[in-house]
């Protein structure tokens, strides 16, 4: 029977505090489970399953030794050099390429806008849910006021609303916006998957349809229940409640464990980002066969020890390099030319002639 290793123990310790944490914060958030629907248990607990999940599969990811190493290069980088410009830099990167999505609409515009639009609901949404879930938001009438409400964060009265505003329109509306914006990304990365060959040949079910279908299932159905109170007077809303929580709870076990888990794996590029950067100015490694640089000094010292780390020895005991990733890519080419011909050579001059063989 396989035995469980250190690194998956570390990672379930971390999960578990993460859950537990959250579930801390709910009950202190909520003031001990008053301002708790207990209706929406089944949210709660999916939430709960996703915060282990996610944490747990993050905690593998950064310790595996090639990860570890980024991660902790890039904070090092960030807060021992250029700090003040590291922060502005951090800023901007933040804004263009998450905020904007620069990195998407580079790979072609309407890819970019579907990812932009689908990001963004999804913002909208978790930010409006997640807090009305756990209790940490909740609306109450002002006492003489019937037409007024007054929005409580924490337990803290926080502004006064009327119902008629604009505020009210835009609040109480939130979610629909925030559907129409997935929908309207999910319909675009659909078209691209139906008619770019390349991505047709790539795309699997489980990693790029499905959440594709979750999200629609989740905005649909979510539009569907505003429908139902609004104009049909609330016809079969309890079905629609149903089968919209059932939709949501699914994404969110889906969530650690499908593509959903690169929205927490990207804001790790941010420190890689700094680290290449921070590499290109200092010193550079020399190739020991042509002596020119080529790759910054740390990232090959770095490399060295991820793949000693990993198991692999490339050591080059009998010759001037210390180590394999020494020596440049051209050169590498090069010597793997010249064993070659090394090779042929000897063969050559080792084979019987074709006469002699013919004796």
């Amino acid at each position: 029977m396989p035995t469980v290793g250190r690194e998956h123990v570390r990672a379930s310790a971390w999960g578990l505090i993460a859950a537990a944490l959250l579930a801390v914060l709910i009950v202190v958030g909520s003031r001990n489970l008053q301002h708790f629907d207990a209706a929406l248990v089944g949210y709660t607990f999916a939430t709960l399953f996703a915060a282990f999940g996610i944490t747990y599969r993050y905690a593998i990811w950064l310790q595996r030794p090639p990860t570890r190493l980024y991660w902790r290069r890039g904070w090092q980088v960030f807060a021992t050099t250029r700090f003040i410009r590291n922060i502005i830099e951090l800023l901007r990167r933040v804004l263009l390429e998450f905020a904007l999505n620069r990195f998407i609409f580079r790979r072609g515009r309407a890819r970019g806008l579907a990812h932009w639009l689908i990001m963004w609901g999804c913002i909208i949404a978790a930010a409006i849910t997640f807090p009305l879930v756990w209790g940490w938001i909740h609306f109450r009438t002002v006492p003489g006021e019937i037409d007024v409400y007054r929005t409580y964060v924490f337990g803290f009265p926080v502004q006064d609303f009327h119902v008629e505003s604009f505020t009210a329109f835009v609040v109480f509306h939130g979610l629909v916006w925030a559907s129409f914006l997935v929908i309207a990304g999910v319909m675009l990365a659909f078209r691209r998957r139906m008619i770019d060959h390349g991505a047709v040949t790539l795309q699997q079910f489980g990693e790029d349809l499905l959440p594709l279908i979750l999200l629609f299932a989740i905005s649909v159905t979510g539009l569907l229940l505003t429908a139902s109170y609004t104009w049909m007077r609330g016809y079969a809303y309890d079905f629609l409640a149903i089968l919209h929580a059932a939709t949501v709870i699914v994404t969110l076990l889906y969530l650690p464990f499908g593509k959903f888990f690169h929205l927490f794996q990207r804001p790790a590029q941010l420190g890689v980002g700094f680290y290449k950067e921070s590499g290109t100015r200092g010193e550079q490694q020399p190739c020991v066969r042509c002596h020119r640089p080529y790759a910054p000094a740390l990232m090959v010292r770095d490399l060295i020890t991820v793949e000693r780390e990993l198991g692999f020895s490339y050591e080059l005991a009998a010759t001037p390099a210390a180590h394999y990733q020494h020596v440049c890519p051209r050169c590498r080419r090069a010597l793997y030319g010249l064993a070659q011909g090394a090779l042929w050579r000897d063969r050559v001059a080792t084979a019987p002639t074709a006469r002699g063989s013919d004796t």
